[in-house]
């Protein structure tokens, strides 16, 4: 220990030092006893909003023909970081024919090789530049002279926007670390409307999903499981090019929880509640002189009176293949993450949001609140979770003051499982239900939002905050 910190510390008050000693012991002490808890586990599920369709930027596309005249020159020796080769003389200069494209440019090699010419594109805007692929990554780009792109080698790239005027020519210039080089590379648009970049970048919106480098940045206490169509095993964070409800879901739950958090997520989009989802145990029903399938049961509905004739599908057979892909991973929980080996586990918490198949289907409509209430029920015996909390979304484009049909009545039968609402005592405290049309920003469940990524982490955080208060009834 530093001679200075002992010093001090010897000449503390008697009482000081109880008090701090006091407070380690506490503190340690709780952190212990959340170290040593089992891993609290929310099973997300629904359809296609569930899966994730929130665009994180304006989709990256192989760059081309943006770029004009470009030249590759190689100066001699290894790459240096201090060598200005712009002062050099190279050893060779070569025009290159194509750059951009899927397949990669030939270039001579034989030293540093350092690509110049102009950029130029067809929409102003805010542009992120994505060089090289695979070991031709480790490399500097330079547009209009700002660094756009710094990638050392075993390090992870940091990049920097820039703004572009539709046709104006501004200066690149790519220097490549090692003598893997190439004309690959991809071209982003961050500033479009509605993308989590845009939000996050420039909207000051969600600071914590980013670094001061301007890189994502994932939680260490909050992991990311997904199965079926929502697959993925890591740390939550931004990744790929479409977020969930999982984002805002599991950092309000992070947030909230000293426990470590698993968010699994099991959700197939075009999926309805009243066929494919259709819970164990849901029997039959008649509508309209149909016979409408209970489980197992197929096709989905037939003329009553007549014998039914099964088709490849039955009904239940999506909540099958999804919460059995559940079952499997947590079965396999020390193998699926090591880094929780001998915690467990504890359901803490069921997430639902689904409904846009069902309102095409008249029948499927009106038994929606039935289903739903067993859904709920079916999945907490299943899962052997008889106490964990349960909360349910609407779809975003339907009001409350909706004209009735089978939108409102889908609405109407989420609203109604509330606990608050007092229809099912059964779930006081237990179950809520957040209304999302003031969240929607004007789209609908059927167009994904029109990817707006604002809907999807306002309603993963009203869903994660709606959660945490039935956690904070226990």
């Amino acid at each position: 220990m530093n001679n200075k910190i002992i010093g001090l510390k010897c000449r503390l008050p008697r009482l000081v030092l109880l008090l701090f000693a006091l407070t380690s012991s506490l503190f340690l002490t709780g952190y212990c006893e959340a170290s040593s808890k089992p891993i609290q586990v929310f099973i997300l599920s629904g359809q296609s909003n569930m899966v994730g369709a929130g665009k994180v930027d304006g989709g990256s596309s192989r760059w081309g023909d943006q770029f004009i005249d470009p030249v590759v020159s190689v100066y001699k020796g290894d790459y240096e970081p201090d060598t200005n080769y712009d002062s050099m003389e190279p050893i060779k200069t070569l025009p290159l024919k194509s750059f951009g494209g899927t397949e990669p440019t030939p270039y001579p090699g034989g030293g540093v090789q350092v690509t110049r010419g102009y950029i130029q594109v067809k929409e102003s805007g805010i542009y992120e530049f994505r060089p090289g692929y695979g070991g031709s990554m480790d490399n500097i780009m330079e547009v209009a002279g700002k660094v756009v792109h710094r990638k050392e080698v075993g390090q992870d790239p940091v990049r920097n926007e820039v703004r572009l005027e539709a046709g104006k020519k501004v200066a690149f210039k790519i220097t490549y670390m090692t003598k893997d080089a190439n004309g690959l590379g991809w071209i982003v648009r961050m500033d479009v409307p509605g993308t989590l970049s845009t939000l996050v970048k420039h909207k000051g919106m969600y600071p914590y999903l980013m670094n001061d480098l301007h890189q994502w940045v994932a939680r260490d206490d909050v992991w990311y499981r997904g199965v079926i169509a929502a697959a993925g095993s890591r740390w939550l964070g931004v990744k790929d090019g479409r977020i969930g409800p999982e984002l805002g879901f599991g950092h309000v739950i992070g947030n909230y929880l000293d426990e470590p958090v698993l968010i699994l997520k099991t959700s197939q989009g075009n999926r309805s509640l009243s066929w494919d989802f259709l819970p164990p145990g849901s029997t039959r029903f008649e509508y309209g002189g149909e016979i409408y399938a209970g489980y197992k049961d197929s096709p989905l509905s037939w003329e009553k009176g007549t014998d039914p004739k099964p088709i490849s599908w039955y009904a239940g057979k999506q909540y099958d293949d999804c919460f059995g892909a559940a079952q499997e991973v947590l079965k396999n929980f020390d193998q699926e993450f090591p880094h929780w080996k001998g915690r467990g586990y504890k359901i803490a918490g069921f997430a639902w949001w689904q409904g846009d198949k069902d309102r095409y289907n008249e029948a499927h409509a009106f038994q929606y609140e039935k289903n739903l209430v067993h859904l709920i029920k079916t999945l907490r015996k299943e899962f052997k979770a008889p106490g964990a909390k349960f909360v349910v979304a609407t779809l975003g484009q339907t009001a409350k003051d909706a004209p009735s049909g089978n939108e409102k009545r889908i609405l109407d039968a989420q609203l109604a499982v509330d606990g608050d609402s007092d229809r099912y005592p059964e779930f006081k405290g237990n179950v809520a239900t957040v209304y999302t049309h003031p969240l929607s920003q004007g789209g609908a469940s059927n167009s994904h939002y029109d990817g707006n990524a604002q809907t999807y982490m306002d309603i993963g955080s009203a869903m994660g905050d709606a959660m945490v208060e039935l956690l904070k009834k226990e």
